[in-house]
């Protein structure tokens, strides 16, 4: 299976497919050998309801085929009328319950009836949303959020985003401004160089408000994640793109790549999507290759690198969480950033369960718990306050 067709499978099963998407796999699906395809990938990356386990699952692949084509046509009355938004996600009628995938015994064990997990209070806890911290040079801080916009004398946002702009040719001083992700956040920004930057949860970016003529061009991932999409240095005179960090350093020519600096993780991972980066101590870099990521161990200061499916690194700038065989306890992790809790095992056992697949970051974490809960995963969790209990 290419590349290609998996990010449109990906795409439409996470409501995100363009009308060419649909117009593509529905095409595809049709050959024989194509179904074939689509069931052994569904299986392995998705929760999937009794009908694919049924002998006829050819029932359930021409189900797939009648919601496209319904979906389709949802959308193309959509557009002729002005209105070209996903207003309604289709539903793959008997086959895929919902992006999750519990690696072990998925097929053989069956979900119990019933079973309402016990939660402490009604609190429903909502993912996180756009939203930040801006520190200017003298220390003042705005608040970004959805229905505040703001404009200083270098940027403005609508709330949701903040852009910087151009470079000024006659600036003698940098200075430095902070934007700072908190907890159950995330925000975007466009530098005064047109390099777009997207930061995750628990985030912090450090850079300058416009870049000096004829220097390079150095901002800071002081923690966090951040996806970068660098403006070529053939934009900008030659002057190359440099992300710094307390531990190691990014030589950018105009590419786009992630890093992962969490403060409370004991690595740095710096995955590359496209373009050439040199990264690593000061003294010792290592050139990445696209689909390459470096993974540098702050403890043991050794370095490896190994080849990724770089989706399942960037997927978090576009709604989706998506986990390769990731033990349960790393995926607590990113969803207690995302929602701003903080998770107790009062198991210890299952930290260790592997998992594959997808979880939208649209969802309130009490349906993605009840989910785990349903497959039998863990036998009970409570919300109390902010902290989500697994038993």
């Amino acid at each position: 299976m290419t590349p290609e067709i998996k990010k449109v499978i990906v795409k439409y099963l996470t409501n995100s497919a363009t009308l060419s998407d649909l117009d593509f796999l529905s095409v595809w699906i049709e050959k024989d050998l194509n179904k074939e395809l689509f069931k052994e990938y569904a299986k392995t990356h998705f929760i999937i309801n009794l009908h694919m386990n049924d002998p006829e699952t050819d029932v359930a692949i021409q189900r797939l085929l009648d919601a496209i084509r319904k979906e389709k046509s949802w959308r193309y009355r959509l557009r002729t009328q002005s209105i070209y938004r996903y207003a309604t996600a289709a539903i793959l009628v008997g086959i895929l319950a919902t992006a999750y995938f519990f690696r072990t015994n998925v097929f053989t064990t069956s979900v119990e009836d019933g079973g309402t997990p016990a939660i402490v209070n009604t609190n429903v806890i909502e993912q996180g949303t756009d939203k930040a911290i801006l520190t200017l040079e003298d220390g003042s801080q705005i608040a970004l959020e959805k229905g505040n916009a703001i404009q200083t004398r270098n940027a403005k946002s609508n709330g949701e985003e903040i852009v910087y702009e151009g470079n000024s040719k006659d600036i003698i001083e940098l200075v430095f401004n902070h934007l700072t992700v908190p907890r159950g956040g995330q925000f975007f920004i466009e530098l005064s160089d047109g390099t777009k930057v997207w930061l995750n949860s628990e985030s912090q970016l450090k850079y300058p408000v416009s870049f000096m003529e004829g220097q390079a061009r150095e901002v800071e991932l002081v923690y966090g994640e951040a996806y970068f999409e660098v403006s070529p240095s053939t934009a900008h005179n030659g002057a190359e793109f440099k992300v710094l960090n307390s531990s190691q350093e990014v030589e950018v020519l105009g590419t786009a790549f992630n890093i992962k600096a969490y403060k409370d993780e004991t690595n740095i991972y710096t995955t590359l999507v496209e373009g050439k980066v040199l990264v690593g101590p000061a003294e010792r870099k290592q050139r990445l290759v696209p689909n390459q990521q470096l993974d540098f161990d702050l403890q043991t200061h050794t370095t490896t690198i190994k080849e990724v499916d770089v989706f399942n690194e960037i997927s978090w700038k576009d709604g989706i969480f998506s986990f390769e065989e990731e033990s349960l306890q790393n995926i607590m992790k990113v969803l207690a950033r995302w929602y701003d809790v903080k998770v107790v095992f009062e198991n210890e056992a299952i930290k260790d369960e592997e998992f594959i697949g997808l979880l939208r970051k649209d969802q309130s974490l009490n349906k993605i718990i009840s989910t785990i809960k349903d497959f039998g995963i863990i036998k009970d969790f409570e919300f109390d306050e902010k902290r989500l209990i697994l038993r």
